[in-house]
């Protein structure tokens, strides 16, 4: 148990961090969807710019892609991501077919998120602040997710994959940056002067 406790405690501490920060963000959303309904002529607190808002994300039907607000999805997904982090250090031992349901749930969060921000960057022509919040904590946790399933044994049986994947957590924030450097380069090909905008906010 305490050879367990100490391997997964990193990635344990990451599971909470990520879910009280991605928690919060859609939190936050869903109070400017609230503030929308009751003034639609007002402008949320997010608005920056026209360039990064919330306004229009809430505001379309991305906005709300099963039929409530999006926001309403974090804000129940996350509290489970954070139950699993605090189990994780706690020492809980979760069968194969848990984590495997753990790790479907992470996919399909990543690829959803994947989705609203190719709709944001290439239909909505727009950048969320707090929708930002969210993509910056889903993609680190989808990969840590994917490398943590490879070395616990989850997704091979392979020993050398599983001691392979049990070195590869330290390149999650590397793979982390990368990520995000490849969602900003699709933003300023698709016109959306990112860089300059923030450039212009900071200084």
């Amino acid at each position: 148990m305490t050879t367990q406790r100490t391997r997964h405690v990193g990635y344990g501490i990451w599971l909470i961090i990520a879910s009280l920060v991605g928690w919060w963000a859609a939190f936050q959303l869903t109070l400017e969807k609230f503030f929308l309904l009751e003034n639609p002529s007002e402008q949320t607190s997010c608005f920056v710019s026209v360039l990064i808002q919330c306004d229009k994300n809430l505001g379309s039907w991305q906005g709300a892609a099963f039929g409530f607000p999006n926001p309403l999805i974090g804000v129940a997904g996350w509290m489970a991501v954070l139950v699993m982090g605090v189990a994780l250090l706690a020492g809980v031992r979760f069968p194969r077919w848990f984590w495997a349901l753990f790790g479907l749930g992470i996919l399909v969060a990543f690829a959803f998120i994947c989705w609203l921000i190719g709709q944001s960057i290439y239909s909505l022509a727009v950048l969320c602040p707090w929708c930002m919040v969210t993509w910056a904590v889903t993609i680190p946790t989808f990969i840590a997710t994917v490398v943590h399933l490879l070395r616990n044994g989850t997704l091979t049986r392979s020993t050398g994959v599983q001691r392979w994947a049990g070195g590869m957590m330290a390149w999650v924030p590397l793979m982390t940056i990368v990520a995000y450097a490849i969602v900003i380069a699709m933003a300023q090909l698709a016109g959306l002067d990112f860089l300059g905008e923030m450039a212009g906010l900071l200084f």
